[in-house]
């Protein structure tokens, strides 16, 4: 399947100069969402993946249906003071600034094959600090999935050394 006949290139969104990648035209059509889960599913039962973790909020539209497609447990990843109860943090550099993600501190029992996933690969930032959370409480990295990945942005060069899986590429 194509599945970039179901995303919708939006003109200067949320800028001037920007072709946004929406993918919500992709989520409401079933067959496609269906191909896009499966084919994600399909990658993480080759790497015998333990938990499927993904920022938010578009991590978890990807992650939950795969997690739950495989029958293991999804951990959320968010901003600061989302989670309720004790977190780790790790902060990271945007283009403009720092950010921060959190994750809850008994989310990943060390040992843990985790999938990382998030509907796109773009500067590679907030994959980077994800895996960094992963790290840090003794998960493995086992894989990255991601419905599209912007090529001319470089983001797989801060996720080298990691398995990644892209469905599309701009």
């Amino acid at each position: 399947m194509d599945l970039k006949q179901y995303v919708t290139i939006v003109e200067d969104w949320p800028k001037e100069g920007i072709r946004f990648k929406d993918i919500t035209t992709l989520m409401d059509n079933g067959d496609a969402y269906r191909y896009a889960t499966d084919q994600i599913v399909e990658y993480a039962q080759e790497k015998q993946i333990d938990l499927v973790v993904g920022p938010e909020a578009r991590g978890f539209i990807i992650g939950c249906p795969v997690a739950y497609a495989l029958g293991v447990g999804f951990a959320p990843v968010r901003k600061p003071g989302k989670l309720p109860r004790e977190t780790i943090q790790v902060e990271y550099g945007l283009e403009y600034g720092k950010d921060s993600l959190t994750i809850h501190k008994d989310a990943i029992k060390p040992g843990q094959r985790v999938l990382i996933t998030d509907d796109l690969l773009a500067t590679g930032g907030t994959i980077e600090a994800t895996i960094k959370l992963v790290e840090e409480l003794g998960g493995i990295v086992a894989g990255t999935a991601f419905l599209i990945e912007l090529s001319y942005l470089d983001g797989r060069d801060k996720l080298e050394g990691y398995d990644i899986l892209t469905l599309m590429q701009y």
